[in-house]
């Protein structure tokens, strides 16, 4: 099982499939908590211990309260829930801190809102791969329909179901510790430092990453994005869009050059310890040669999507020569930087539709 929250989901599903002696406590139906969903008009979620006459679903019996409501807190956060019966008849506390969409008030959320609550019961279910891939179908459609912000907010979920079913999250730990997030973060850093000081040997810290990626249809629109991370967080106002101006024909490699080249002209901005590049042996290439043939040393690698290889560049006797390293997905290392990569490809994207969008008003 790749996470604790996923384990405690399984565990109370295979206790109700199966009824084992030793759990008779649990697989007596009669004091340990379940998680209810109602299917009511507008359906609401609660920690029951009972099954009552109301239409609605159960998850469960769970071992204990306190870890089924943190379960549900998290998951809140993802996708928002009404959670008692009887709404009042205007905005509720939980609507402030975006907890409760109350549809009961607004009428017109309550068709996205029962998708949410669909998305919640894939979750409780164990079927995280099926909301994931619903996710990135909406995420996708908003794109093409132009719908950024929306996207971005589909893409936050992603990412954060992503994390808490990560196996190096734990729900439980950091209901107790706040400062969990942080050391996993720090986690990932570490892990990624350790991975890249064995082909860098001078690298002593990875304080600031930037990653770049290149966004076209066909050439036409061309953008570069580049984003920066900061010990392992993504720091938005430290991000830079390009807009290509040297090629008008698909060539992602010069394009490459062109937003590497034009990034280190900037001494104002601090140099940092890592550079990576979204793409494989093409991509890194044209980063590497424009960083070397401007004497801006910094290590520099590449992240090949289709099998999430990375990809080093050895440069000895003035030959370039690549090595290609493929690690566990589920190593922190990694992690992160899947989630540098995959925030890179959301800014360059979103620019690109943006210069799309705007020169489709002009005609």
């Amino acid at each position: 099982m790749a996470s604790e929250i996923e384990a405690f989901l399984l565990e109370a599903n295979l206790v109700k499939k199966y009824k084992p002696f030793y759990n008779i406590k649990l697989s007596d139906d009669k004091t340990f908590p379940y998680i209810k969903i109602s299917k009511k008009d507008v359906p609401y979620v609660t920690i029951t211990r009972k099954k009552d006459q109301e239409k609605a679903v159960y998850y469960g019996p769970y071992p204990d309260a306190t870890s089924t409501k943190i379960v549900l807190k998290i998951m809140r956060r993802i996708f928002p829930f009404q959670n008692v019966k009887n709404h009042p008849k205007n905005k509720c506390l939980y609507n402030h801190l975006g907890l409760c969409p109350c549809a009961s008030v607004f009428s017109e959320r309550l068709p996205e809102y029962k998708k949410n609550i669909k998305k919640l019961e894939y979750f409780l279910s164990g079927k995280k791969k099926k909301i994931i891939d619903e996710l990135r179908r909406e995420r996708e459609n908003f794109v093409k329909t132009e719908e950024f912000e929306k996207a971005s907010q589909v893409h936050d979920k992603i990412e954060r179901i992503t994390l808490i079913t990560s196996p190096f999250y734990s729900p439980f730990q950091y209901e107790k510790n706040p400062d969990t997030y942080a050391i996993h973060v720090k986690e990932e850093v570490e892990s990624l430092k350790n991975i890249l000081s064995k082909y860098y040997t001078g690298l002593k810290s990875l304080e600031k990453i930037e990653c770049f990626d290149i966004s076209n249809i066909q050439g036409t629109n061309a953008t570069g994005g580049m984003v920066v991370f900061l010990n392992g967080e993504p720091v938005k106002n430290f991000y830079r869009r390009f807009r290509i101006k040297s090629l008008s024909t698909p060539d992602d490699f010069g394009m490459m050059r062109e937003i590497i080249s034009r990034r280190i002209k900037h001494k104002e901005w601090s140099k940092p310890d890592l550079i990576v590049v979204d793409g494989g042996k093409g991509q890194l290439r044209a980063a590497f040669e424009i960083l070397h043939k401007n004497n801006f040393i910094v290590p520099v690698i590449g992240l090949a999507k289709k099998e999430e290889k990375i990809v080093f560049i050895d440069y000895t006797s003035h030959q370039i020569h690549f090595l290609e390293v493929k690690l566990k997905l589920d190593t922190p290392g990694i992690n992160l930087l899947r989630r540098i990569r995959d925030e890179a490809h959301r800014f360059a994207i979103t620019y690109h539709r943006l210069l799309r969008k705007k020169n489709f008003l002009k005609h």
